[in-house]
């Protein structure tokens, strides 16, 4: 008997968003003339020179010291570099280091001590004891060394999301978010990097990691804060000297 000939039926899968009757996918949200701004800024960062190069917390660690006690060095930095200038912050880490710096040396240490050292960082009353609460915890917990995630930096007295994703950055080479300190805040709501003006540092953040590639939030927090230290400043910005001018809504023509 003859067989009739039928037409196999192909499924057609679709991706999610896709086929008939869906909703046209909407294109991701990127700044205007951000590529460009950022190619710019990266010229005008090229010789390094700011604060946050020669002194950052980046360069506070002894680097000859055992991998463990560099971790606990960035961290304390970074406590440290909180509401102070990176000149201040420096030099209260070498005073630090010359009394041997680690998580040992400073439970040790009289509280009356530590702040004699510490002094004139910013809130460093605050800072004694938030530096002996934490120091005290990654001895207990974490065997005298730091977490390595950010959810449990920031449980720890002291420690904030900015320098937790800088401890990420520095202390773990472990990229987990952007880290938004108030250059990064500022400069991102004067070039309208965020959809919508953000009142913190912490919405800056999220916003930011919404539409700028994964591959650059490690660079962009170094990138904006040596700007905003010498051109992109809090109070009277050098919009004249700045490569941006004509692409800036914020620029002062």
């Amino acid at each position: 008997p003859r067989q009739s000939r039928r037409r196999k039926s192909v499924a057609i899968a679709y991706e999610p968003g896709q086929g008939e009757g869906a909703e046209p996918r909407r294109a991701r949200w990127e700044p205007r003339d951000w590529r460009e701004q950022l190619e710019r800024i990266r010229e005008m960062r090229r010789s390094r020179d700011a604060p946050v190069d020669e002194m950052g917390v980046q360069t506070c660690y002894d680097s000859s010291a055992p991998p463990q006690v560099r971790r606990y060095q960035v961290l304390l930095a970074l406590m440290l570099s909180s509401q102070t200038k990176d000149q201040v912050t420096s030099a209260a880490m070498q005073r630090l280091r010359r009394h041997g710096l680690s998580v040992d040396s400073v439970l040790q240490m009289e509280d009356e001590t530590l702040g004699h050292i510490i002094y004139p960082v910013g809130f460093w009353r605050n800072k004694v004891k938030y530096i002996k609460q934490t120091t005290a915890i990654l001895k207990q917990k974490y065997g005298g060394d730091i977490p390595s995630t950010v959810e449990e930096l920031v449980q720890l007295p002291g420690v904030g999301p900015k320098m937790a994703h800088l401890a990420m950055h520095i202390a773990w080479d472990s990229v987990a978010g952007i880290a938004v300190d108030t250059h990064v805040h500022r400069i991102s709501n004067r070039l309208k990097w965020v959809k919508k003006e953000t009142k913190t540092p912490e919405e800056t953040r999220v916003a930011l990691e919404e539409w700028l590639p994964r591959d650059l939030w490690k660079e962009i927090n170094w990138l904006l804060v040596g700007f905003g230290q010498q051109t992109c400043l809090p109070v009277h910005p050098r919009c004249s000297q700045c490569l941006n001018q004509d692409i800036c809504p914020a620029a002062r023509r």
